[in-house]
């Protein structure tokens, strides 16, 4: 008989980050049982888990808001003991701002925040040391807002996602240079294949503003990365935010659907939608229902578990990835705290 996908996960830890709390909270992945939070400064945005220095980095994003609606950029990023469960250091960027995306090179010790841009400078990619946590530099991206930055398995080349900008910006690690720029018509998370041949990206821009008359077709682009051009289009009936590769090959997209609602000029939130793919056939698996406004995908070291917060009804579902069954829904908004987003997926300590 197959083992539960939960057996094993003793002392795992899953950390959801809460952005209008501001809280980073802990949950054991074995039995959902909520194990405390860490308060943060305002607003925590993303998660980053770093298992040589055995830390999380958290980007403090804006001071209240989201990207276009905030009430001013914010320049640092927390630094978390997720075993204490305490704030061990700010990192201050300043003059950069807007952090948000974080990509971590474990082998080289150097991790990646994308930032936004200011009146002197594009928006681009911070480089920071993780051992003396430094800034080393910083790549252009040639974009007001890269917002999602992901880097290929060798560390050599990296993806950044613009939501204005017609394109994402390529970028060489080890130059530190822009080196090309794909058309997308504006676009939000991205993901890179386990050989590095291909990312994944979510597509068009969720600018619910200007409706759904004239926008261009909604799914995941597949980039090839020899060529940095958009090979194919996994086709999708909803805006899609988060997409997650895990490490059996699944891509993970997150639906946000909306219903029509008189009193409510862009309509209201429905249940969202985890949709599935084969990554290397590109064949879409199945999908199953998640909360509201899925925002942020992770899933377990071995593949099994698929975990997707949802901004507005701040929650976290546990997704068995195999039978695509809802296992638990983790309801932060009853701890007290609200906008569920950044995720990060702990092991026990060895």
């Amino acid at each position: 008989m197959q083992q539960s996908p939960r057996t094993g996960r003793e002392g795992d830890v899953l950390a959801v980050v809460s952005q209008s709390g501001p809280t980073v909270s802990f949950f054991d992945a074995a039995s959902d049982r909520h194990l405390g939070d860490v308060h943060v400064p305002s607003e925590p945005h993303e998660l980053c888990y770093d298992p040589t220095q055995r830390l999380l980095w958290c980007t403090l994003t804006y001071h209240s808001g989201y990207y276009h609606a905030n009430g001013g950029r914010r320049t640092e990023l927390a630094l978390i003991d997720p075993d204490s469960r305490r704030v061990v250091e700010i990192v201050d960027l300043a003059p950069e701002h807007g952090p948000h995306g974080l990509a971590l090179d474990t082998a080289r010790g150097r991790l990646y925040v994308s930032v936004e841009s200011g009146d002197d400078r594009p928006g681009g990619v911070v480089v920071i040391d993780t051992a003396t946590r430094r800034p080393l530099g910083r790549i252009d991206t040639d974009a007001p807002g890269p917002h999602w930055f992901v880097i290929d398995p060798a560390g050599r080349t990296g993806y950044a996602t613009n939501k204005e900008a017609p394109f994402v910006s390529v970028v060489d690690l080890e130059r530190g240079v822009l080196t090309a720029k794909v058309e997308v018509p504006g676009s939000e998370g991205i993901a890179v294949s386990a050989d590095g041949a291909h990312a994944f990206v979510a597509a068009p821009y969720g600018d619910f503003a200007a409706g759904a008359e004239g926008r261009p077709a909604t799914g995941v682009r597949v980039i090839d990365a020899r060529t940095a051009s958009v090979v194919d289009t996994l086709p999708a009936d909803n805006v899609i935010l988060p997409v997650h590769l895990t490490s059996t090959g699944r891509l993970l997209a997150g639906e946000l659907r909306m219903t029509a609602d008189p009193g409510a000029r862009l309509g209201r939130h429905a249940p969202g939608l985890l949709t599935v793919f084969d990554a290397g056939t590109r064949k879409r698996l199945g999908e199953v229902e998640v909360g509201l406004f899925p925002l942020t995908i992770t899933s377990s070291p071995d593949g099994r578990l698929g975990y997707v917060s949802c901004v507005v009804s701040s929650t976290v579902d546990v997704i068995d990835l195999d039978s695509l069954e809802r296992l638990a829904r983790l309801d932060v908004a009853k701890l007290g705290e609200a906008g569920a987003h950044g995720l990060a997926y702990v092991p026990r300590p060895a």
